[in-house]
């Protein structure tokens, strides 16, 4: 596959590039990594004249902590979860993408169901940038036929000896597929649910075949080399591997467990106190375009929430384990927004799931 996704139509919609941003010919985006297009970056540079600064992070706790650190008036453009929003919001990390009552230009494109969110109702802060599923990746000549659980992670008695790893990074998450295995569901909030949780993840960690919280796109990699047998991973993310190659990553299955997973978009925002807020809108707009959004999907193998953009993506990408079927769908929740006092019992519960 490669990640180079002709621009044939990078000359239209230009007009939403015309610069106020004279001054700011730099752009500061702080964003997952490998999770765009260089291609995209030097077109927009080449169209604009602003010069890309790219810098990275592995989680959304790491970029918060950035944040909170000072970065938010260090980067223009971050790339956060949708779930984790409100958190941003909550601090004032983020700024509105337009006045009260306006649009950002571009937001038309999107599809209805991105429009306007939980984590941001009124689609004033963010803009979906890709969606994709979490599920479980896993060694096939292992398990040839596993049943599609979390057990697979959570029970002794189905995986006693093989190892395996977790979602580094995320204690809402980790807390949800728990949840799910428990009974409660992927999307629980609260004292109850979550106490169980923590208690199964501090109990799994004491396994001898338990190898650590690991980066979903590390985990590809381990499962390619052998050191884990299981693990937990994006769907896009094997889609890409195995484009790239499928003599190292063909081994490697995937799915989505039974019990339930997570559905996650992730978004564009501007932090706070941006240096170069007005380079931040036109990147932000120049992503929004629909041939934009088709690289983009093409280049990460992710879907895309851009309804104008379907029509130019990859065959495949409409397609599992990229696009779900009907069946996985109905296994898609979206991670619940929390802030407060329940997101400081959940801070405190992970702590204590990761030291015990």
């Amino acid at each position: 596959m490669s990640h180079r996704f002709l621009l044939a139509t990078a000359g239209l919609g230009l007009s939403i590039l015309t610069m106020p941003v004279a001054a700011q010919q730099q752009l500061n985006l702080f964003n997952w990594s490998d999770y765009i297009d260089p291609a995209l970056i030097e077109a927009f540079e080449d169209e604009t004249g602003i010069d890309v600064v790219l810098n990275y992070y592995n989680s959304n706790a790491e970029m918060f902590s950035k944040l909170t650190a000072g970065g938010d008036a260090q980067y223009d453009v971050i790339v956060p979860s949708g779930y984790f929003m409100p958190r941003l919001i909550g601090a004032g990390l983020v700024q509105p993408l337009a006045a009260e009552g306006e649009s950002l230009p571009g937001r038309e494109a999107i599809l209805e169901e991105f429009k306007t969110p939980d984590y941001d109702p009124e689609g004033r802060y963010t803009v979906p940038y890709l969606w994709g599923m979490t599920g479980i990746a896993y060694n096939t000549e292992t398990w040839p036929d596993p049943q599609p659980s979390w057990a697979l992670l959570y029970d002794p008695e189905v995986n006693d000896a093989q190892p395996f790893a977790l979602l580094k990074g995320d204690a809402q998450f980790t807390f949800g597929t728990a949840c799910a295995y428990l009974g409660y569901g992927f999307d629980c909030v609260g004292k109850e649910p979550w106490i169980e949780a923590a208690r199964l993840v501090s109990e799994t960690r004491q396994r001898d075949n338990f190898v650590g919280f690991v980066d979903a796109t590390a985990t590809i990699e381990q499962l390619a080399r052998g050191t884990i047998q299981a693990g937990v991973a994006y769907n896009g993310d094997l889609a890409n591997k195995l484009a790239e190659s499928s003599e190292t990553y063909g081994k490697i299955g995937f799915f989505i467990p039974e019990e339930g997973s997570q559905r996650w978009v992730d978004v564009l925002a501007i932090p706070a106190r941006a240096p170069h807020p007005e380079a931040a809108k036109t990147f932000i707009k120049y992503m929004l375009r629909p041939d934009v959004a088709a690289q983009l999907a093409n280049y990460n193998r992710y879907t895309t929430p851009n309804k104008e953009a379907l029509a130019l993506v990859d065959p495949a990408l409409r397609e599992p384990p990229v696009m779900p079927d009907t069946q996985t769908r109905q296994r898609l929740v979206s991670t619940p927004s929390v802030s407060g006092d329940t997101l400081q019992l959940l801070q405190q519960l992970w702590n204590e799931a990761q030291s015990r």
